[in-house]
């Protein structure tokens, strides 16, 4: 596949087909880890994990403490 590197403000982009976008699992917005392989002259691209909020984990852990017999009961049903 070949792609055109683009101007973009004062920017340069390289546009993602939308199968490719499809095949990394990314859609508009997502943040990705871009890395640079000067001597190779290779730019990997890799999804991000996405971040979880430490309020919600704080949450959860705190649910999951509540009501641990009723999950475990539910669970073996």
């Amino acid at each position: 596949m070949t792609q055109k590197v683009l101007q973009v403000g004062t920017s340069a982009a390289v546009t993602i087909p939308k199968e490719s976008l499809k095949t990394l699992g990314l859609k508009v917005g997502d943040r990705i880890r871009l890395e640079v392989d000067a001597k190779r002259r290779v730019v990997r691209i890799e999804p991000l994990a996405p971040q979880v909020n430490g309020e919600l984990l704080e949450w959860t852990d705190a649910f999951i403490k509540r009501y641990r017999n009723a999950l475990d009961a539910l669970a073996k049903k």
